[in-house]
């Protein structure tokens, strides 16, 4: 066992045996939350035009197809996360290099492992339903291991703080979608968008194991599942309740109002792209910049939290706001026929997305202080708020009454995060400094 006030690695990846000086340790600091942040704005920007790209063509029905299996995918990829990536992040964030490489070999082995038989049951879904939604479920599940990969090396990069290499791996994978998508478009299938999407993120899933110069260890996912059960499976209820309320919704609004509806849903969000996607990943860099500040200077975390909390809240409100200004032209130049549709459920999607950000804030530093069971109670409420918002607004008032539903319980669920984080800081000022397991 080694205590987490052990030699830290520093920007660059090296251990660091003495403590900086305060200057250095800022300058540290916003040197790996502006790579953190250039790495979510290539992952914004490369999904934010996979999408366009899908919706102008495949119009509003396929692409609702398509927005179910990219719905799925983000419930898998909190499956990986919860049990392989979300430990790492909390407990080898700034330990000596050795520590950090036999943890990251092992966590992206189970990240890889849980990507091939998540994947095979998607397979199997995809076989049983046919139809428009099977193939894409089959494709997803193909490209599943692929894709859970990839995204395991991001977390393993910023737990290093080294999140240049991150925004390079994900770079890559933006360079590689482009021919891919051409091809898909010739063909003009879900499937093919699918395929094409997952094989540019085999190739940035290869290339991170020549950047981390690791190899995934497959046959010892066992064992780090075993070890970090006491926080891996709280983080797995905790992240599957959040995107499995997600999916639940979408399901429950194609059903309720049809699978056009999923399409305007997801061709709003598309316009608050950059934001979703930071939201999605925004654990890589601040459950990690969160633990750092907890161990330096603990009784600073609480602004932290604040600050990165309101930051995102903040922007979210001016993007919204530029949105609504978008002349139709602009709008139908990039969704095409899904424009109209999304074009009403502006506001309410923003509001959302800010008190989701402004959530955020409380939720890494729950993560940083490994404060496993009040996030936990935290995500269980917050999806049950949305889940019931999303569904209750589509039975009562249709599409725009879901989103309005969702727009109610992420603001709700903001300030349940935060009401849990106060007592948690309280707490910790009587307890030991945790420990850090190493293999």
């Amino acid at each position: 066992m080694t205590p987490m006030t052990d030699p830290m690695i520093d920007a660059e990846g090296t251990p660091r045996t003495t403590a900086p000086p305060a200057g250095s340790t800022r300058r540290a600091l916003v040197g790996r939350l502006s790579w953190g942040l250039a790495d979510q704005a290539a992952s914004s920007v490369s999904n934010f035009v996979v999408g366009i790209y899908v919706a102008r063509s495949l119009g509003l029905a396929a692409f609702g197809a398509f927005s179910l299996a990219w719905v799925t995918y983000g419930v898998l990829l909190n499956v990986s996360r919860g049990l392989a990536t979300d430990p790492l992040t909390v407990r080898f964030s700034g330990v000596p290099v050795a520590s950090w490489r036999a943890a990251v070999a092992r966590s992206s082995g189970s990240a890889l492992g849980l990507g091939a038989a998540l994947g095979a049951a998607c397979l199997v879904v995809g076989l049983a339903l046919g139809g428009r939604v099977g193939p894409a479920f089959v494709c997803l599940g193909v490209m599943l291991p692929a894709l859970l990969l990839q995204d395991a090396w991001r977390f393993a990069f910023f737990a290093a703080g080294t999140g240049r290499k991150a925004f390079v791996n994900d770079l890559v994978w933006g360079v590689a979608l482009v021919p891919a998508m051409v091809v898909a478009a010739r063909v003009g299938s879900v499937a093919a968008f699918l395929l094409a999407w997952g094989a540019s993120a085999a190739v940035a899933a290869g290339y991170g194991c020549v950047q981390s110069g690791i190899r995934p260890r497959m046959p010892e996912a066992r064992g780090w599942l075993r070890e970090q059960r006491d926080l891996g499976y709280r983080y797995l209820v905790e992240n599957v309740a959040l995107s499995g309320a997600s999916q639940l919704r979408a399901y429950g609004l194609g059903a309720i109002v049809g699978v056009g509806s999923v399409g305007a849903v997801r061709g709003a969000e598309l316009l608050l792209g950059p934001f979703l996607a930071v939201l999605m990943g925004l654990s890589l860099v601040t459950v990690p910049e969160a633990a750092r500040v907890l161990r330096r200077a603990p009784h600073r975390l609480g602004a932290f939290c604040l600050l990165l909390g309101g930051g995102q809240a903040a922007a979210a409100l001016l993007w919204g706001a530029a949105l609504l200004l978008m002349p139709d032209r602009l709008g139908e130049l990039a969704l095409g026929g899904v424009w109209h549709s999304a074009s009403q459920l502006i506001v309410p999607v923003t509001l959302g997305v800010a008190g989701a950000g402004l959530g955020t804030g409380a939720a890494a530093g729950l993560r940083a202080l490994a404060a496993a069971r009040r996030s936990l109670r935290c995500q269980l409420i917050a999806s049950t708020f949305y889940a019931g918002g999303g569904l209750g607004g589509a039975a009562l008032a249709g599409t725009v009454g879901s989103a309005w539903g969702v727009a109610a319980a992420t603001l709700s669920a903001s300030a349940v995060w935060w009401l849990h984080l106060r007592p948690a800081l309280r707490e910790h000022h009587h307890e030991p400094i945790p420990e850090v397991r190493t293999p």
